[in-house]
């Protein structure tokens, strides 16, 4: 089996550079790591995982912490860095730390205590019970996806200009009575809900419309947005005509309900949520864009950066999201409140 004297050799570099681009550890140029890469597929290299963690003193490993694997968000995150940690050799251990059970609790305590990964992506991690904190002591690099405190470098988007956007456009569209639905104090996205609101609440002032501003609190889920908009959408006398949802589940949840009640989604009432959820397009929802996927790979980039060279200040890297007009908004001037399900 060939070593990798012979990758570099037949790559043309030095041992420690095709160690490097192997290993995906310090600077070697896109083209050398290729070149390096096509040699050793060409000699069937395959690396010692104890020689390397030897050679480098590090696991090859990175540890990846969320409070969910089968939401939308987090399955499409997981597999953003799942791509970019195989393309690059390594391995990658997933704790799944579900809020308030015994094993979220043992993960903190114990398992992340071992320091069996270079470095850590703590996704959607809330600051709660000063967990983030308490991952920071471990002595390994860390990067957040999603979070707003300053233990740890942040990949998320900008939330408050999301829900901004989304309010805005349902102002130019002409609508004055818009509710914001979604999210409360003890929510497990309590800081995301609150930067969206306030995104909202923002636009809502700068259009002279504070008066105008109502928040109808709900679980960041689809039956939580369908449940608080039966109620809100059931009065017909302060029923408003648009509604932006904290995220694209309640605001499917909500088009389920003004259904449900006969009320016709764009015609009587029109709905803007958050995120482009694998179903939004089934619902024909206009939403704000943002790819979890991209802010896996960008978090992998990230902490391997930190890995190579400890930062001295935290990254927090904002990625812009991106308006996506579908069919679930339409002018105020054609609104009819009485308007049947089409």
């Amino acid at each position: 089996m060939a070593g990798i004297a012979e990758v570099a050799a037949r790559a043309g570099v030095s041992k420690a550079t095709a160690s490097r681009a192997l290993s995906g550890t310090g600077y070697v140029s896109d083209a050398t790591r290729e070149r390096v890469r096509r040699a050793a597929d060409d000699l069937g290299y395959v690396p010692s995982a104890g020689a390397v963690s030897l050679a480098t003193g590090r696991t090859q490993t990175i540890g990846v912490v969320m409070p969910y694997v089968n939401r939308w968000f987090f399955a499409e995150v997981l597999e953003g860095i799942q791509r970019s940690l195989l393309e690059r050799g390594l391995d990658l251990t997933l704790y799944d730390a579900k809020p308030g059970t015994e094993g979220r609790a043992r993960i903190f305590d114990d398992f992340l205590a071992r320091k069996r990964f270079d470095g850590l992506i703590a996704v959607g991690l809330e600051p709660v019970n000063q967990e983030l904190e308490r991952l920071t002591r471990i002595g390994r690099p860390i990067v957040s996806v999603v979070g707003d405190g300053e233990e740890t470098s942040v990949v998320a988007v900008d939330d408050d200009y999301a829900a901004r956007r989304a309010t805005e456009h349902l102002i130019g569209l002409g609508h004055r009575d818009i509710a914001f639905v979604g999210g409360a104090p003890e929510s497990h996205w309590a800081h995301v809900d609150q930067q969206r609101l306030a995104g909202y609440q923002r636009a809502m002032n700068d259009a002279g419309l504070a008066d105008r501003v109502r928040h109808v609190h709900s679980p960041v889920t689809m039956p939580g947005g369908y449940a608080a908009s039966v109620d809100l959408l059931g009065d017909a006398r302060r029923r408003p005509s648009a509604i932006v949802g904290v995220c694209d589940e309640v605001a499917i949840g909500t088009i389920i309900a003004a259904r449900r009640l006969g009320i016709s989604v764009p015609s009587a009432l029109s709905v803007v949520g958050i995120d482009d959820h694998e179903f939004a397009d089934m619902f024909a929802l206009t939403t704000l864009q943002q790819v979890p996927r991209e802010q896996g790979t960008a978090a992998v980039e990230l902490l391997l950066a930190e890995i190579a060279d400890p930062p001295r200040a935290r990254t927090r890297l904002r990625i812009p999201s991106r308006l996506i007009v579908r069919n679930s908004t339409a002018p105020m001037d054609g609104i009819d409140p009485g308007a049947p399900l089409l």
